[in-house]
């Protein structure tokens, strides 16, 4: 059941929240409307002149025509007095002045009635009824029933016009459930707009289809009013801290692979696109050459202490630290569309930032991702449920995800290089079922001081922040800062109740250097799989740069290892499997036969299409999915039953000819590997 937290003052503090609530939706609905604005102002200037400039032509027409009848009307009339007797002179002028008199009174009350109508006509064409019922499809819409009216206050191009009704509510609106409003016996004009025309064709053909949202500014503000709503509620209720937030990093990851370590493991071409610029031949080793990089160490991800534990109506499905290589000096990706809105309103994000589509911009600081974003998963005991633990004793092998031993590569020249560790949940709300992602909290740890020269390998006791990693000043839990009030020592107490993470800087041994220099310029990942990434990349070289007819040639080429390797990487317990094949393998082989680099470059082939081939595409492995329980468990069944198998059998050859076996259709991009369509664009 759904229980909240016991706080103090709660209804004073929803009544708060509630009203910051309000005051962000309408800054958020001020800033839509203003950025429409300025898309369509110099548009909306240019037509706004024609038609003053064709109604005033059409006026000064209609001015000399009138001129023109009224003077045919008085010749005409002097015609008719010359011709009549001299005798009823005085009769015919007096007729004559009454006439011009009660003329002009009726032209008097024309002109007025004129005016009175198109009065009337430009309110009506701001009143508007509707034709059916619409509800609010997010925060913002304007809900309405059937027959309603609904004045118009803006008409937007994207077809959702801003309305009030007559409670004075205001919001947006589809134009396909309007219509002109027309009073009774009042009959419609055909002089009507032709923006009134289409929208009641647009309504003839339906008013359940609404036109959904053209304008990119407007998804970005939609996507921001949901974060801060789900996080306020959860914060009133109090099942999270109010230093909570929703997580950038996985945000980051769901946009695409381009921060996924899939991606980083592809080779990337040099600016003149003719060579590969992170995989050379070494022709006296016969392999690909080491490359050093300025970045190389591991680092070992030891505990995070005093983490606050959210309250009784989330069901936390993961704890986990996401880490990647971050620039303090460079433009922000354009990914982070919500976070600039919110920014841009000033929610608690930098002081004075400009609103831009590409980038945050806080006074003179904005970040960039620089590597993948690499997730290492924490275990906790219910009887310390603040302190999170990495690389747990297990039987057998350990869980590439849980390990906490990582290299850390990069190349980059940036001052202000360093890495981005970002602590976070994955949850799920017992009321709701909605699932989401959490972040308790982050640090930044400087690779380098102001003088350039690389920090000492040590242990780190890093104090987490609250907010985003784009934020100043939050906190994770204020209360705690609250308490710290009274002497010294008690500061001091205080002070360790802080939210913490402990990191282990590893300098390299020679071996260490070695393996790492044979991996991408930029990476991070787990130790415990470097031996099989360098596998990877030394088929690699052996097919792009030793076995090519000609370096010229673009041609697909037939390697299924090159073609599905990367998708291991995304999926951490089908690389289990590979490491415990390789394990069992690789302690059968002789002293010489592992100092030969070919011999096990083929045995490796052999223990990969025999293990990962037919797990990758057999129907009974459920699609990957993050953080869910039931879905892992039943993945970790099938692939250990599949290696039972397999070593029963002495091979993968008896299953896959089993008529109990299903698997995929067969696919060529099992097969093929396009190295043109899979490498990495040049940063440059």
């Amino acid at each position: 059941s759904d229980e909240p937290a016991p706080v103090g003052n709660y209804d004073q503090k929803k009544q708060e929240e509630n009203n910051l609530l309000d005051k962000l939706i309408h800054q958020l609905q001020e800033l839509a409307v203003s950025i429409s604005r300025e898309n369509t102002t110099e548009v909306g200037v240019l037509t706004k002149r024609e038609e003053d400039d064709s109604a005033d032509e059409e006026d000064e027409e209609e001015v000399e025509e009138e001129e023109e009848v009224e003077e045919e009307e008085e010749v005409e009339e002097e015609e008719e007095v010359e011709e009549g007797g001299g005798g009823g002179d005085d009769d015919d002028d007096e007729d004559e002045e009454e006439s011009e008199e009660s003329g002009g009174e009726e032209e008097e009350t024309e002109e007025e009635k004129e005016q009175e109508n198109e009065s009337q006509q430009q309110a009506a064409s701001k009143e508007y009824t509707t034709v059916g019922d619409f509800t609010a499809q997010q925060v913002g819409d304007l809900s309405f029933k059937k027959g309603e009216r609904l004045y118009i206050v803006e008409k937007k191009p994207d077809g959702w016009w801003i309305a009030e009704n007559a409670q004075g509510d205001k919001g947006l609106v589809p134009r396909t459930y309007l219509e002109p409003f027309v009073k009774d016996g009042q009959e419609s004009s055909e002089e009507g707009s032709e923006e009134d025309r289409e929208i009641g064709d647009e309504t003839a053909e339906g008013a359940e289809e609404v036109k959904q949202r053209t304008d990119s500014h407007w998804s970005a503000v939609r996507k921001a009013i949901s974060e801060i709503n789900t996080i306020d509620v959860l914060t009133a209720m109090g099942a999270i801290p109010t230093g909570f937030r929703p997580s950038t990093l996985f945000q980051l990851l769901e946009e695409g692979n381009q921060f996924r370590a899939s991606y980083f493991v592809q080779p990337e071409l040099t600016p003149s696109q003719l060579a590969f610029r992170d995989l050379m031949w070494d022709a006296n080793t016969g392999t690909i050459k080491s490359r050093p990089s300025r970045v190389s160490l591991i680092l070992t991800l030891w505990s995070c202490k005093m983490i606050p534990f959210p309250g009784m109506s989330l069901q936390v499905l993961s704890r986990h630290v996401r880490l990647c290589l971050f620039d303090g000096n460079k433009p922000l990706p354009a990914l982070f569309h919500s976070v600039d809105i919110a920014d841009s309103l000033g929610c608690g994000i930098g002081d004075g930032p400009e609103f831009s589509t590409t980038h945050i911009q806080m006074g003179k600081i904005s970040f960039q991702v620089l590597s993948n974003i690499h997730t290492v998963r924490a275990t906790w005991q219910p009887k310390k449920p603040k302190t999170w633990t990495f690389s747990p004793q297990v039987t057998g092998i350990l869980p590439c995800l849980l390990d906490g031993d990582c290299f850390v590569r990069s190349n980059s020249s940036s001052p202000d290089l360093g890495i981005l560790f970002e602590l976070g949940i994955s949850y799920i709300r017992n009321s709701t079922g909605e699932r989401g992602e959490l972040s308790c909290g982050w640090v930044f740890l400087k690779l380098f001081d102001d003088s350039g020269i690389p920090i000492p390998a040590k242990t780190y006791e890093l104090f987490l922040n609250g907010g985003t990693p784009y934020e100043k000043g939050v906190e994770v839990d204020p209360s705690i800062s609250r308490r710290a009030q009274g002497s010294i020592f008690h500061q001091m107490m205080t002070m360790r109740r802080q939210p913490q993470l402990l990191v282990k800087l590893r300098s390299l041994n020679r071996r260490s250097r070695n393996l790492l220099s044979l991996l991408p310029e930029t990476l991070i990942g787990n130790m415990c799989s470097v031996h099989l990434l360098i596998f990877y990349r030394q088929i690699l070289g052996d097919v792009l740069l030793k076995d090519r007819l000609s370096m010229q040639s673009t041609d697909l080429i037939s390697n299924p290892v090159l073609a599905t390797f990367p998708k291991l990487l995304e999926q951490p317990d089908v690389m289990d499997a590979l490491r415990s094949s390789w394990a069992e393998k690789e302690s059968t082989l002789k002293r010489s036969e592992k100092r030969d680099r070919e011999y096990l470059k083929t045995v490796f082939l052999l223990v990969y299409h025999d293990c990962v081939l037919p797990l990758l595409h057999s129907t009974f492995l459920p699609p990957f999915r993050w953080a869910e329980e039931e879905t892992e468990a039943a993945r970790w069944k099938v692939i250990a039953d599949f290696l039972k198998q397999n070593q029963e059998n002495e091979g993968a050859l008896q299953a896959l000819l089993s008529p109990d076996g299903v698997h995929e259709p067969f696919d060529i991009s099992e097969q093929t590997y396009d190295f043109l369509g899979e490498i990495r664009k040049n940063a440059a």
